[in-house]
């Protein structure tokens, strides 16, 4: 049988069909690995809000995508240079014949790419002063109202609370969250905004202290506290707050923005209350080996329900190769416009040569000509022009200056009539102002004679005396001028002194006042 013959027999299968069965092969014997290796190529999310990079070691390299929802939800965020581990499951992307893996969960490899991450946030939000003691708040020394934050089903609120118990009783509230995975920042932090939103007097009562527990664990474990969510929230607590994350060993970023720092949520339960009496030991024994039952059970029947999950066929599987042909689609679609518009840049060079043939200055260079003719021919007849112009200035100059004479002549009459008007309006005017002046002066000689009439001198002359105190005031009265007084009296024609004495009709003078009052300015006094 000839080689043409063996090749005859084996199946045809088209491109997808192909790519289709490797597809599958793949992802049912790699669905679920751990690479470890260094991020590179990466650029950011993508304009769909996938990432697209590049995992690798010192001897190969694999493509990695990690889906916009998935993104959303990472803890530790991909970063170029970053040796992570990455969870996910390998698949093919048939549009260009590779495989990659689809990252579901991103972490830093090892503990030292842990601590320099958590060495640059504290140095970060210790130059913000988010440590600084003076920000930190002074606890109530017996609260009414404890709120807590930690896991529900842990052994850590049994612990507060038996040593809440065990020492003083108070009103718990139980905000429950995760102390460890993905969404446990979050959680922790809403549950501290919670607290803080709570109003005072509300259906729920507000807590006056605030406790963050979770039991000992590894710095991974212990890291959603790290968080700088959670840490920007305890900082901007207006509850007081204490962090008890941990053993005596372990410690948080929390532990240095937190009012105080326990060293285990037991201890956190006793700097919270004052020693009021103990609980039976063997009480808090029991109920801790319950929840620890109770918590073994409920992690064995998660760890069932998450195998069952991967088990079946999830929206994003159903969705991955579509997803990363609209973002090729995407990329070809920009290229595709870029050389669109080169043609039209192309296309639109080709017309402006065109139209440059019939530019404004080409059509002008053209009118240049037609005008430079048109100039000559009327350089014929411009000599002929002027001529007849010439002996139309002549005529209109006649014609000018006899108008000239005519206006001047009629100019001249008009200004002599104004004259003749003008001089008649002064005589009128210096007549008037003749008259005004005689009537004005017959005025004030009425005057003058009305005034000798009401006047005192006028009185005087008549026989009356006008006496005077030593301060040149009028007297009126008897009583002005005591016995002894001295007095000026004037006359018609002169003015003498006297001195008063006793009254001639036995009257009896009046005291006179301290201060006599002054004449008045107008001349014109009393006739007595």
């Amino acid at each position: 049988m000839s080689d043409s013959q063996l090749l005859s027999n084996a199946p045809e299968l088209t491109v997808s069909e192909l790519s289709g069965a490797l597809k599958r092969a793949i992802e049912d014997q790699f669905g679920h690995v751990r690479l470890r290796g260094e991020i590179s190529n990466y650029r950011g999310p993508h304009s769909s809000g996938h990432c697209y990079f590049s995992l690798k070691d010192a001897g190969a390299r694999i493509d990695a995508v990690i889906w916009k929802g998935t993104f959303l939800r990472l803890r530790t965020k991909p970063q170029e240079g970053l040796e992570v581990i990455a969870t996910g499951r390998i698949t093919t992307f048939p549009g260009k014949s590779s495989y990659q893996i689809v990252i579901e969960q991103l972490e830093p490899a090892g503990l030292g790419a842990l601590m320099a991450l958590l060495e640059e946030r504290r140095k970060k939000l210790a130059a913000e002063g988010l440590f600084d003691e003076a920000r930190k708040q002074r606890l109530p020394f017996l609260p009414g109202v404890i709120g807590i934050v930690t896991s529900p089903t842990g052994a850590v609120i049994r612990d507060i609370l038996h040593r809440l118990n065990e020492r003083f009783p108070r009103h718990v509230l139980v905000w429950p969250v995760r102390v460890q995975g993905e969404t446990s920042a979050g959680e922790v932090a809403a549950a501290i905004r919670g607290f803080n939103a709570l109003v005072p007097g509300g259906p729920a009562p507000r807590p006056d202290l605030l406790i963050v527990a979770r039991g000992g664990g590894s710095l991974e474990d212990l890291w959603s506290f790290n968080e700088e969510e959670v840490l920007r929230a305890a900082a901007a607590s207006e509850i007081p707050l204490i962090s008890a994350i941990g053993h005596e060993t372990d410690w948080t970023l929390l532990d240095l923005v937190a009012d105080l720092r326990a060293p285990t949520p037991t201890g956190a339960a006793e700097k919270a209350v004052p020693v009021r009496a103990e609980l039976l030991a063997d009480l808090a024994n029991l109920a801790r080996r319950h929840d620890a039952a109770a918590l073994r059970l409920l992690e064995r029947r998660r760890a069932d329900l998450r195998a069952l999950v991967r088990a079946l066929p999830g929206p994003e599987n159903l969705l991955a190769t579509p997803r990363q042909s609209l973002d090729r689609a995407g990329d070809r679609l920009r290229a595709s416009l870029a050389a669109g518009l080169a043609r039209r840049q192309l296309a639109l060079a080709n017309a402006s040569r065109l139209l440059a043939r019939h530019a404004p200055h080409a059509e002008m260079q053209r009118a240049t000509g037609r005008l430079n003719n048109l100039v000559f021919r009327l350089g014929t007849t411009r000599q002929a022009l002027v001529e007849r112009r010439r002996e139309r200035l002549v005529t209109l100059s006649a014609r000018f200056d006899a108008a000239r004479r005519a206006r001047l002549a009629l100019l001249r009459n008009d200004l002599r009539a104004q004259q003749e008007k003008s001089q008649a309006l002064a005589a009128r005017l210096a007549a008037a102002l003749a008259a005004i002046v005689a009537r004005r002066r017959d005025r004030l000689a009425h005057g003058e004679q009305l005034l000798a009439a009401v006047g005192h001198e006028a009185v005087l002359r008549r026989g009356f005396v006008l006496a005077r105190d030593r301060d040149g005031a009028p007297l009126r009265s008897v009583a002005q001028a005591p016995e002894g007084a001295w007095l000026s009296l004037q006359f018609a024609d002169g003015r003498i002194a006297a001195t008063a004495g006793p009254p001639l009709d036995g009257a009896k003078p009046r005291k006179r006042s301290a201060t006599p009052r002054k004449a008045k300015e107008s001349g014109q006094g009393s006739l007595f």
